[in-house]
Parts: structure tokens; C-alpha cells; sequence
């Protein structure tokens, strides 16, 4: 059926009038101004404002509750809360004038605040009790220097807050009503029952003043009317056109085409009935139809579906800034939003610095890196966050005796993929791998959409040739656009075949670069098994928490399916160090588990066999037995790097995550509970650093950007919980983005400078390429 009234002024926005009678209820509380933390204004007094719509008579009820408040830290109304629970006082608390921290995005939003915890010792069972690991000091390594972060300091006033609870009957579920409620309430009230004060809400329960109101308690009656804009979810679109569109109007079926009901109900025209009407709303059963004509495209809406390579490359040119330009850019976009002049800021005595908060930081060294001794280097100190392979051998350099090339690219004719595959060749003899320079049969050519065929028949033709000798590695040309041809020879090679893939594109086939062609063979080298080169601290047992005792490293992360995929699964994987003390190779294991699904489920799992019984396993179990297998020693200490999880999901992380850990580690053997630590990877922030001083080369990248192994623990990160900002790759392109590490529990009593080390030096082991990269993989 169509929905609700819609605005005689024909703006094409569907509007609705309530005549509600509304009753609010205020009962103060006492709230401080927070100290020394992260914070920012609120946006929600710019939503405060009169809007359009509708709200018929209110009663207001106020009445006061207790003049206590909760300790400086502990998530004020203008410094966004953490969504951890945090310690209450119950007296009042008067604070000193503060500083706090609001970190600004390029559209000038405010970031997120964090509040203080109670610590608890101890692994408890839910997240009542559980508090995350403390900050044991900051670190003291590396070149101290300034460096300029997208956070602007707030003084907030040395008053206290006063918060009102508020109820509105009959209850209104949206909080633009809500707030067009109050703003109506301020308009008649301020100057005569509020005293002048301008109260902040939140468009639910809470209201806020900077002093307090004349009454402990009040009720008021508030008429508001206005018009309402409506918006819908769109869900479809109609398969019949609008002129043969009906519904029922009653519950005795008596059916009304749309036509007649929007002239009947509004005096509206539909004058392209040939058009197919909207359905919009979640219900299904019911139809719910808008014709096209009478509505708007809500503008600022994120597209959430797949861009094609052209959108891609237009996105990047736009969002692609110099340091320097994204800092003035920031600037700007603070000066713009003009918090000065803002009535609420001035309301609440908040003033918010116009420049960028100056932040003390540490550029921690590069790690010497361990090469072959054959090789003319043997030892390697990366500058500025790269190197390269001249000169240099890998450490333990493998094999390839038989192997075969495919071809899938038309454009690419059989001699010129028989020279690349002989200099590719030849580039892994120079790296240090043993590489036998002709294939075991002849190239193959085959069509991209018959990949399965083509693959299955080099597989057997080779067993043939070789007459019960397995094939080593399959090296696969593909064209640049290859659709799901790269995905399908994966899946087939490695679920079907068991073979070792490497895929080159056709552009490098053709323009055949030596850069290129060292990263391929770094890659092929570690799909066989070997390492490229380790960190020359590791081999001489120099590094703290990690040399002097067993330790396996593991890694985790879960993927999701794209926006509008709604019963494709996530994927998890998990990888973990299989050598000690060089902590370089790594085995990993996936699986897929139900859709959107961030806790992974099988770390550790049991089922129920006829003839065994109840037994163990998961990716953390299994994991575990290969380190023993190819170490013969069982880890001593487990350091568990989470990436993808929001501040939100902490806790619920943490407590699922571990606790699997804990099962995997006693599931191999009575009391076998080695300590961990659990570190949490965070990308996905607004969190730009930049040079105190552009023009100083010796202080930025190529890119303009701070150097690599900057690393930012005071200030912007969390009071007293243990977290860091680390940017440990040089910038190719853009502004970097820091990685943010937050160590949710530590039992191996990490100092700051160690896991700070640690987690650098382990970004420069990346098998890839010779460059250090933001996240250690």
C-alpha cells in the first residue's frame, strides 16, 4: 500500500504529521569535564536546531537526580564514550581545566574518545570483570622528534556538567522527532522555565546543561507542528507499471489501484503511470509503493557496491594527497566548521584548538637483515623502509627441477613467454635458488574459459613424462583483465591438483622489468618452502621475549563479503611461525564461517568420531602441532597479532579468542598453558601523522611522508591502556596511514620498547617484496 501523507507543496518528499501527545521526564545528574584524555565536541547540538516536523502537544517531567558525577575520564558529554564499561563514582568530583584530544577526518567529523577502566588480574569469564593490559610506561628507543597528528586539543571549562533524564510518552522511536521535540521545548522555555540555559540532547534519554536548571523536576506541554520529510529504504522495483498497481485498503480485501488512492488521498497526479512504482520498507509480505515522480534521492549516500577498474583509478586520483596537501586540507576543513562560533561550544565554555596537536615520537631503527653467505652482502641495513636483492642471496634459497608454464593470454605469443620464463629463470639462479631453465613440456596455450580442462591436461601430461615424480611448479599467464580465471586456476590448483602456482600478468610478460622478476622469485622461493632473509637479531638470539625461550607468532585476520553479498560466507585465516628463533616461516590455514562473522569459530573446536570418541582440533591446535613438528620443541610463549577488529568488539574478541587458545594449548597436554600476549591491528582509523616541518628532507620519505618505524605512543593514544601508533612502511603515493596497536593482554610483561621492536622489525620480513610494509604479514 503507499505510505503516509505526503506534503502538499509536492517537494516530492513523503512527509508524516503526528499528533502525539508527549510527556518528558528530566532528572539531573552532575558530570565532570574529563582530564589528560582523548575526546571530541559532540555533534549532536548542531541536530538541536528547529526542523520541520511534526509533534503535537508534550508533556515535559523533570525532576533532579543526585548532584554525583563520574570521575574526569569517564566519558563527559562532549568527549564521545568508549563502548567499554568504566568505573562510576558516586560523589561529586571537581576536575581541573582540561585538555582533551579530538581527532578530525578530511570532512571535519570528530574521531572517538576512550575512557578509563578499572584493572582486574587475572583471565576472567566475561567482560564484567575483564580489563585490558596497562600501559607499562613509554618507550625510550629510537630518534626522538615532533611530528603533527590530525587531533585538535579542547579546553573544556572548570565547571561541572549537569545531565537530566528524559522520557517522552507515548514514546517516539525516531530521535529526529525527538530532538524536533526539545528544539521546540528550548524555543518556548529558555528565557522563562530554563533560566537561559541552552541544553544539549542526545535525541534518547539524556539532556545537558553547562549549569543547573531552576527545578528539580518539571513537566511540560509542548505542541509542535511542522512537516516531517520521510525516507525510505528503497527495496525494488515494481515488475507491473503504476497504472496496474493495486493493494488492499481494509482488512476485507477491497482493493484501490495507486493511481486513484495518491489522487484520492494527497490530490496528486501521477502523470507517468507507465512507470514502475518503488517498494520501499523491510516487509516483504506487505507492499508498500511510492511512485517515482513524488520522490528525491537522498544525496551523501555511500556507494556500497563494486566499482569497476576505471571507478577505481578516478577514486584514487581524488583521495590520493600529498601530505602536505591533506594537512592544509584538515586545516581548512576546521577553520570552516568555524567551533568558535558554534552556540553550543560557547554554551558549554568549549574551546577548540585551530591547529594540529604536536605530538612527541620515536623513529625506532631499521633491523639488520641476514643474507647468504655465498652472496657479496651478507648482511643488510634497509634505508628509509627498502632495499633490493644485488648483490644478495637468499638465506636458504630452494629447489625447482620441474616445472611448467600455461598460457591464457591470446596476445602473447609462445617465444615471448619462452624468453620470459628463461629470464625469470635466470633471475632466481642469481637470487640463490637452484632452478632448472627448461620445462618439462613444451609451453602450453590454452583459452581463459577453459581453464579447468587446460590445467588438468599440462598436470597429467607432465605425471606422464614424469613418470611418477610430482610437478613442482605451475607458472600461469594471464591476461591483465582476467575476470575469475585467477581465482578458478587457484582453487583448482590447490584443492584439485596440489600443485604450486605463480601467475604473472601479460603487461609484465611484455615489459620485462628486473625489479619485477626479483619480487617473482622472492615469491616462488617461499611457495617452495625457503626464506629470503631473516632478521639477523633472530639468528643471534638478540631479541627479548622471543629468543631466549620457544615463541610462535601468530597472525589473524577475517574477511568479509562485499556490501549487498548476503549469504556469501567470511573467510578466516590464521598463520603462524614455524622456525624459532628466526620467526620468518610461516604456515597458514583458512576457512570459511558464517556470513559477517568476526569471531573466528575454529580456532578451536571438538567433535564427537564413533571410534575415537571426542576429538580436538582447529587452526590454533593444528598450528601449534606443525611448530612442534618442524621445530621439535613445543612454543613457550604464543604472541597473537589480531587484525580487523573495532574498538567495539574488544572485548568480545578477546574473551572468545583466547579462550580458545587456552583449550587448543590443554587439549595437546595436561597444564600446558604457555603466557600471551594478544595485540589487536587496527587500519581502518582517521589517524593521519605528519612531519613537523615539510621542508625538512631529512625528516620525510621520498613521498613527503614520515619516515619509516615512526612510532607514536603518548597524547593521541589511550591514558593508561597499552596502545601505540606505528608507521612502519615509506609512502609510495598519498598520505601513510600508521598502524594502531593495542595490546588487550600482555602475561609475558612486554616493556613498550619491546613490543614497539618487535612489531617493526617483523614488518621488515615480508617475503613479497624488499620494503617494509605497514602491517607485519
Amino acid at each position: 500500500m503507499p505510505l503516509r501523507k505526503m506534503n502538499e507543496n509536492l517537494e516530492q518528499h513523503f512527509v508524516v504529521k503526528p499528533h502525539l501527545q508527549n510527556s518528558i521526564n528530566l532528572v539531573q545528574k552532575n558530570h565532570k569535564t574529563t582530564q589528560n584524555g582523548k575526546g571530541g565536541l559532540t555533534q549532536e547540538p548542531h541536530n538541536l536546531k528547529p526542523q520541520n516536523q511534526s509533534s503535537p502537544p508534550s508533556k515535559i517531567r523533570g525532576r533532579r537526580r543526585g548532584r554525583g558525577g563520574r570521575k574526569s575520564d569517564q566519558g563527559e558529554p562532549f568527549m564521545r564514550p568508549s563502548s567499554r564499561p568504566c568505573t562510576v563514582a558516586n560523589k561529586p568530583v571537581t576536575a581541573a581545566p582540561a585538555r582533551a584530544i579530538i581527532p578530525a577526518v578530511d570532512n571535519g567529523s570528530v574521531g572517538t574518545g576512550s575512557n578509563l577502566c578499572e584493572v582486574d588480574t587475572g583471565f576472567p569469564s566475561s567482560s564484567k570483570s575483564l580489563s585490558f593490559a596497562r600501559r607499562p610506561g613509554c618507550g625510550q628507543i629510537g630518534t626522538k622528534c615532533i611530528v603533527k597528528a590530525n587531533h585538535f586539543f579542547a579546553e573544556l571549562p572548570d565547571k561541572d556538567l549537569n545531565q537530566y533524564d528524559v522520557s517522552i510518552t507515548p514514546e517516539v522511536a525516531s530521535r529526529m522527532v525527538n530532538r524536533a521535540i526539545i528544539a521546540e521545548l528550548v524555543k518556548l522555555y529558555k528565557e522563562s522555565d530554563l533560566g537561559m540555559r541552552l541544553p544539549a540532547y542526545d535525541g534518547r534519554k539524556s539532556l545537558y546543561t553547562a549549569g543547573k536548571l531552576p527545578f528539580a523536576w518539571k513537566e511540560f506541554t509542548v505542541t509542535h507542528r511542522g512537516n516531517v520529510r520521510r525516507k525510505y529504504r528503497v527495496s525494488g522495483i515494481t515488475s507491473q507499471p503504476t497504472r496496474e498497481l493495486v493493494f488492499p485498503v481494509d482488512d476485507n480485501s477491497t482493493m484501490k489501484s495507486v493511481v486513484e488512492y495518491f489522487q484520492e488521498m494527497y490530490g496528486f497526479t501521477i502523470q507517468h503511470t507507465h512507470l514502475p512504482c518503488l517498494q520501499v520498507g523491510g516487509n516483504q509480505k506487505k507492499a508498500n509503493y511510492l511512485p517515482m515522480e513524488a520522490c528525491k534521492i537522498v544525496e551523501g549516500q555511500r556507494y556500497t557496491k563494486r566499482l569497476s577498474e576505471k571507478q577505481i583509478t578516478a577514486l584514487l586520483k581524488v583521495t590520493c594527497q600529498r601530505p602536505r596537501d591533506r594537512e592544509n586540507d584538515i586545516l581548512q576543513t576546521v577553520q570552516n566548521n568555524a567551533y568558535e562560533q558554534d552556540e553550543y561550544a560557547k554554551e558549554f565554555g568549549i574551546k577548540i584548538s585551530e591547529k594540529l596537536a604536536s605530538v612527541e615520537a620515536r623513529v625506532l631503527p631499521a633491523p639488520w637483515l641476514k643474507y647468504h653467505d655465498t652472496g657479496k652482502e651478507k648482511n643488510c641495513l634497509p634505508q628509509v623502509g627498502q632495499w633490493n636483492m644485488m648483490n644478495k642471496k637468499m638465506i636458504n634459497g630452494m629447489t625447482v627441477s620441474r616445472w611448467a608454464c600455461i598460457n591464457f593470454s591470446r596476445s602473447v605469443q609462445e617465444s615471448v613467454a619462452r624468453g620470459f620464463c628463461n629470464d625469470l629463470a635466470q633471475m632466481c639462479q642469481v637470487s640463490g635458488m637452484e632452478f632448472n631453465p627448461e620445462p618439462v613440456i613444451p609451453i602450453y596455450t590454452a583459452r581463459p574459459d577453459q581453464v579447468e580442462k587446460a590445467l588438468k591436461h599440462v598436470y597429467h601430461a607432465c605425471m606422464n613424462k614424469l613418470k611418477g615424480k610430482e610437478l613442482e611448479l605451475l607458472l600461469a599467464i594471464l591476461p591483465d583483465n582476467n575476470g575469475s580465471l585467477y581465482g578458478d586456476l587457484k582453487r583448482i590448483c590447490e584443492t584439485d591438483l596440489g600443485l604450486i602456482s605463480q601467475c604473472c600478468l601479460t603487461k609484465h610478460v611484455f615489459k620485462i622489468n628486473k625489479q619485477y622478476l626479483a619480487n617473482v622469485s622472492l615469491k616462488i622461493n617461499v611457495k617452495m618452502g625457503g626464506r629470503n632473509t631473516v632478521l639477523l637479531d633472530a639468528i643471534s638470539c638478540r631479541i627479548p621475549l622471543v629468543s631466549d625461550i620457544p615463541t610462535i607468532i601468530f597472525g589473524a585476520d577475517v574477511t568479509h563479503p562485499e556490501n549487498g553479498e548476503d549469504t556469501s560466507p567470511s573467510i578466516a585465516a590464521v598463520v603462524a611461525s614455524q622456525d624459532w628463533p628466526e620467526v620468518t616461516k610461516y604456515a597458514g590455514l583458512v576457512c570459511a564461517q558464517a556470513h559477517r562473522q568476526e569471531l573466528i569459530q575454529d580456532l578451536y573446536k571438538t567433535w564427537h568420531d564413533p571410534v575415537c570418541g571426542t576429538v580436538s582440533g582447529g587452526m590454533i591446535r593444528d598450528l601449534l602441532v606443525s611448530f612442534r613438528k618442524s621445530t621439535g620443541q613445543k612454543p613457550q610463549r604464543i604472541i597473537f597479532y589480531r587484525d580487523g577488529v573495532s574498538e567495539g568488539q574488544f572485548y568480545q574478541v578477546l574473551l572468545f579468542e583466547l579462550d580458545a587458545i587456552r583449550k587448543a594449548c590443554a587439549s595437546l597436554e595436561p597444564n600446558y598453558q604457555p603466557p600471551v600476549t594478544f595485540v589487536v591491528v587496527q587500519k581502518r582509523h582517521h589517524t593521519r601523522l605528519f612531519a613537523n616541518n615539510h621542508r625538512d628532507k631529512s625528516s620525510t620519505d621520498k613521498s613527503g611522508n614520515i619516515l619509516p618505524g615512526t612510532v607514536v605512543d603518548s597524547k593521541i593514544c589511550h591514558p593508561t591502556e597499552f596502545d601505540f601508533y606505528l608507521c612502519s612502511h615509506a609512502g609510495i603515493q598519498g598520505t601513510s596511514r600508521p598502524a594502531h596497536y593495542h595490546v588487550l593482554w600482555d602475561e609475558n610483561n612486554f616493556t613498550a620498547d619491546g613490543i614497539q621492536l618487535l612489531t617493526n622489525n617483523l614488518c621488515y620480513t615480508y617475503a613479497r617484496c624488499t620494503r617494509s610494509v605497514s602491517v607485519g604479514k
